[in-house]
């Protein structure tokens, strides 16, 4: 009974269905027919013009993104435990050829307005000072925490006002509009953001993220720029597919609000052993190491975490859209029995 982690989700049958039936001969690269259906797909999901264009991996996909926002010389505000940060391996710096992460605080590991101008405001205008060039949000983040739109429009304002890029690392977008129940537009392309990681791997998909540009000139850099990385498959048309059967008929949200639902109902077991709220689909609760022995003991597998301070240990909890719903029930019985 694994809780280890979306990543190691099964692909959803409608993706293998898609990816079957590309293999109908067409153009390589990017030039068949359904690599040029993604502009306008992600157009009408988002109800305003963007270009789309498909990755393999969301680290390359966070990563040119920002390659196209960001010189070398210039540095990217993210939170000190955002995935760019955390989990990428130095990506970042490789993509960008040397660009400096700055590194800001907030609750949840979200950024606010307020942290990002008390770490950016010092910064004297001169050569020997990184100066800011682009501003990196997850959502959800790390912790499951979602951004509202609110909270995303006062951070795509202040982007706006002191000239920086706004890039969102969307690999559990879908967990993060499916709680909170708005347009996808609302916290995106009107809220100020630029360019999206729009994850589909952790939501069923097998091989294929997609990059969604509001700002359509970034998407002509990072055409160049996904070529010169080594990302421009020759057979493009399967990662299409993938991201096309994802989107069309809301299987993006399907797949969310079961995972969702899921981490929800194991939530309801925990009580104040929760220390962050579940707003996507992972939860960290604090367990002794006897008490995850004890899980273990029972089938189900999950990381260890950092504990909060005081606490005597921690896990982390990942659903899927595809979690065993015994299994589920069975997690949320053993925890109440603790």
């Amino acid at each position: 009974m694994k809780f280890f982690s979306d990543n190691a989700a099964a692909v959803h049958p409608r993706l293998w269905q898609a990816m079957h039936a590309a293999d109908a001969p067409d153009a390589g690269y990017d030039g068949d027919a359904l690599s040029a259906r993604m502009d306008d797909a992600f157009s009408d999901l988002f109800g305003t013009q963007c270009a789309a264009l498909w990755v393999a991996t969301g680290t390359a996909a966070n990563c040119l993104a920002l390659a196209a926002m960001v010189p070398p010389h210039g540095g990217v505000v993210c939170h000190r435990e955002a995935h760019i940060e955390m989990d990428e391996g130095g990506a970042p710096g490789f993509y960008t050829h040397g660009a400096k992460l700055m590194l800001a605080d907030g609750e949840g590991a979200k950024l606010t307005p307020e942290a990002i101008a008390a770490l950016i405001d010092p910064i004297r205008n001169d050569v020997h000072q990184v100066q800011p060039h682009a501003i990196s949000i997850t959502q959800a983040t790390e912790y499951g925490r979602v951004y509202t739109p609110e909270e995303v429009a006062r951070i795509g304002s202040l982007a706006q006002g002191r000239g920086l890029g706004l890039h969102m690392d969307g690999a559990r977008f879908a967990n993060a509009v499916a709680h909170l129940g708005c347009h996808p537009a609302e916290v995106t392309a009107q809220a100020g953001v630029d360019v999206l990681t729009f994850g589909c791997v952790k939501n069923g998909g097998m091989n294929a993220e997609a990059l969604v540009f509001f700002d359509m000139e970034l998407a002509d850099v990072v055409r160049y720029r996904r070529k010169r990385a080594g990302h421009l498959q020759s057979k493009g048309r399967y990662l299409a597919a993938q991201v096309l059967a994802m989107i069309e008929n809301d299987l993006w949200l399907e797949n969310a609000h079961a995972a969702n639902a899921a981490a929800r109902e194991i939530a309801g077991a925990c009580g104040d052993r929760l220390f962050h709220p579940v707003e996507a689909n992972e939860l960290f609760v604090v367990l002794s190491p006897a008490e995850q022995d004890a899980l273990r003991a029972q089938g189900f597998d999950f990381y260890d975490w950092t504990a909060p301070a005081g606490a005597p240990g921690a896990a982390r909890f990942v659903t899927a859209w595809n979690s065993d719903p015994a299994h589920v029930s069975a997690l949320a019985r053993a925890i109440a029995a603790l």
